[in-house]
């Protein structure tokens, strides 16, 4: 038994502890003190949002009947209405995830069950690798399956399933194909998941070829991307910031509608630095923009991936011939991650455009923490800073 005697110690060890932690963090702190840490982001006021009805119609291709007019979603809203629809023009379509049959733990298929029944919407048991394998299996016969994985942070008990089946069916065989899978997962950060509720893994189904990973910035932008997914030759990743799910409002078609895959978007023209994104993150980039606009004269170009695999070089490419720079920003961590692929393109490419090396701010290579999760993954403050440092190299 541990002698009494041990307890103040401990508690002094404790307290050392701690404070060790706590200078660690005003150091952090420190090196980002030209701004409030973490940088609250208006979600609702990014001026990328479809704030009129005649700017969300502006997206629908010429085919689509504009007739039905708009109305006012957040994304968990948009994701559900783009599976009513997909379902109701797809009778062989189906949606399994855990608790999925009474909205999901984000709301997401709420109502779902009620207008198609339990033979089309149903709940899984708490096994990853089985909704995948079921789903995989589901879509080889020629059917059309939509899995929710309730939190990425939990997909990879079914990675085997992911990158040894459903990324390689279509090439190893010559009668099957899972072209009709579609595999949602809410991801990234909200401020307080820490170990297993804030990871990214988009890095990780990239390096799979015969995926296709997608990630929204926008309720509109995940109608019509979710849709595209849904109805795409190829098995999907289709990765939903779960941050944004309420935290902004636009004006979304109630058509039917489709948003090309592998094809970006640039959303904010500008001269001088071209600025690299997608999902969340896109936030984030705009809020520096209008900050360096202001305090540097910089007019910067946001680009907004939408699809991290197959991405967009061509547009990409284009921006930094004429800007000359490039700051590349995910959520994920730095090593291997989707901004160093980018940049190795951008190098090879642009080599004789660059004024400057192509910076990126990213996640950190280490695990996210409770307590600093705001300090380690990219913010408007650490995007200003790459900004400034690669305008003035």
């Amino acid at each position: 038994m541990l002698s009494s005697r041990l307890v103040p110690r401990a508690s002094r060890v404790s307290r050392a502890s701690s404070a060790s932690v706590a200078r660690s963090a005003c150091r952090v702190l420190r090196c980002y003190s030209s701004m409030p840490a973490p940088n609250n982001i208006q979600y609702n006021e990014a001026p990328f949002l479809a704030s009129s009805a005649s700017k969300a119609l502006s997206y629908l291709p010429e085919s689509v009947d504009k007739s039905e007019g708009t109305t006012s979603m957040n994304l968990y809203q948009a994701v559900n209405d783009a599976m009513r629809i997909a379902m109701e023009t797809d009778e062989k379509s189906i949606l399994l995830g855990e608790d999925v049959a009474f909205g999901g733990v984000f709301r997401c298929s709420m109502g779902l069950q009620d207008k198609f029944g339990p033979d089309r919407v149903f709940n899984s048991p708490l096994s990853e690798q089985g909704i995948i394998g079921f789903a995989i299996g589901y879509a080889a016969v020629g059917l059309t399956a939509i899995a929710e994985i309730q939190f990425a942070d939990y997909v990879f008990p079914a990675f085997d399933q992911i990158v040894n089946e459903a990324a390689k069916m279509r090439y190893r065989s010559g009668a099957y194909d899972v072209g009709g899978l579609t595999i949602r997962m809410p991801c990234g950060s909200v401020g307080h998941g820490a170990l297993y509720h804030s990871q990214s893994g988009e890095a990780f189904f990239a390096h799979s070829p015969g995926l296709k990973v997608v990630m929204p910035r926008s309720p509109l932008q995940a109608k019509g991307l979710l849709l595209a997914s849904i109805r795409d030759k190829n098995p999907v990743i289709f990765m939903e910031p779960k941050i944004l799910y309420r935290a902004s409002v636009e004006h979304v078609p109630l058509a039917d509608f489709e948003l090309p895959l592998g094809q970006a978007e640039v959303v904010k023209q500008g001269s001088d630095i071209t600025l690299v994104g997608y999902g969340a993150m896109v936030y984030q980039l705009e809020k520096a923009a209008q900050l360096a606009k202001q305090k540097l004269g910089v007019d910067c170009e946001i680009i907004d991936l939408r699809t991290v695999v197959p991405w967009d070089r061509q547009t990409v490419v284009e921006s930094v011939n004429k800007t000359g720079r490039c700051l590349i920003a995910h959520e994920a961590p730095r090593t291997n991650g989707i901004a160093a692929d980018v940049a190795a393109e951008i190098q090879q490419r642009c080599f004789l455009r660059l004024e400057s090396p192509v910076c990126r701010i990213t996640g950190v290579d280490t695990h996210v923490s409770l307590a600093f999760e705001h300090f380690q993954l990219p913010n408007v403050t650490r995007i200003f800073d790459g900004i400034k440092k690669t305008i003035e190299y």
